[in-house]
């Protein structure tokens, strides 16, 4: 663990402070931080107008893919104009730790979210959370046909039917996933297959997965759940042709995402960026997740999903850890190896 936590006199005070801020106006006018940001914007946008609304902390926003931002870190080191980074998924995070770019988090913000969903060593702190599941479109393929575990995702029986986005970011922790259940032989394996199944069906992101397969352009794909969700919301009911499942239960490609954020240890400006990691777990923080169009599951502070979706307690994921996703560099390289990257 890099940097010093403040005693627990100090965490206490810390805590205090912000929540009177919280209550009684904004008390950081004139201050700023800039945030890295590889989260989607439905994520990020509502969460900063009310940080700044509540505290006066004007929050200047940098959006680009995680990995991107993770590299572009990495190559400014000390002298990085980011206070926090935000992330869709764990690995860039850990990335980022493993290099000792992350600073300790306060421990009363990582005491708002289950210890399971934060970085073991206290650098960063999950946010929300997503699940993987197939989406499918029902006029081309019964839900009865669909795979039930990620292996048979690359069953000869579904060539020209699957569609995949290896190059998202999000894909990386099923192929990690399948690499500690099975092996990195049996991954690569599983890869290759996957690649002659989507044949012409890989494409950039989990946005086109989820147009193509309710288009009826292939019949199911692997995506994140949110990316259904959110298509309905902005295409309508009337214009849905497509539904989601999930593989069964505890399969290694049933991944469960953390979406997180930290503090740079370069950061000119560290409690300004320490209340930011607050104010994202903090119950305020956490119900503006809850019910934005992002359709991602808040983790925190005990705050609960108001959207149409499974309930979080009812999903049933992998038993893959945190520290066991790793940083990514594994999935990336099979990735690589089967020509997918």
């Amino acid at each position: 663990m890099t940097g010093r936590r403040p005693c627990a006199l100090g965490a206490v005070a810390l805590a205090a402070g912000w929540l009177l801020a919280a209550c009684d106006g904004p008390s950081g006018s004139g201050q700023e931080i800039t945030l890295y940001n590889g989260q989607h914007v439905q994520t990020t946008d509502a969460l900063v107008s009310a940080f700044d609304k509540a505290t006066g902390i004007t929050v200047n926003v940098r959006s680009d893919d995680e990995d991107t931002l993770a590299d572009q870190v990495v190559a400014e080191g000390a002298h990085s104009p980011a206070d926090v980074i935000y992330t869709e998924n764990s690995p860039a995070l850990e990335y980022l730790q493993s290099r000792g770019l992350l600073a300790a988090v306060d421990p009363s913000t990582l005491a708002a979210t289950p210890g399971r969903f934060n970085s073991p060593q206290g650098e960063w702190v999950g946010v929300s959370a997503r699940v993987s599941v197939l989406i499918y479109n029902p006029s081309l393929i019964a839900v009865s046909q669909l795979p039930t575990s990620v292996l048979q995702l690359a069953d000869p029986r579904y060539q020209g039917e699957l569609a995949i986005a290896p190059g998202e970011t999000d894909f990386q922790p099923i192929v990690t996933s399948v690499a500690h259940a099975y092996g990195t032989a049996a991954a690569l394996t599983w890869l290759e297959g996957l690649k002659t199944n989507a044949g012409s069906h890989v494409y950039p992101d989990n946005e086109t997965i989820a147009d193509e397969v309710n288009r009826g352009e292939v019949a199911f794909g692997v995506v994140n759940q949110y990316y259904w969700y959110r298509l309905a919301a902005e295409i309508g009911a009337d214009n849905v042709h497509s539904e989601i499942a999930y593989l069964a239960p505890r399969d290694p490609g049933y991944v469960l995402d953390v979406s997180g954020a930290g503090v740079l240890r370069s950061s000119a400006h560290p409690a300004a960026a320490q209340r930011f990691l607050a104010f994202l777990v903090s119950k305020q923080g956490q119900e503006i997740i809850a019910r934005s169009i992002s359709y991602e599951y808040p983790i925190a502070s005990g705050v609960s999903t108001v959207q149409p979706e499974t309930p979080f307690d009812a999903l049933q994921p992998n038993s893959i850890t945190i520290p066991e996703l790793g940083d990514g560099s594994q999935a990336i390289s099979l990735l690589q190896q089967a020509g997918l990257l």
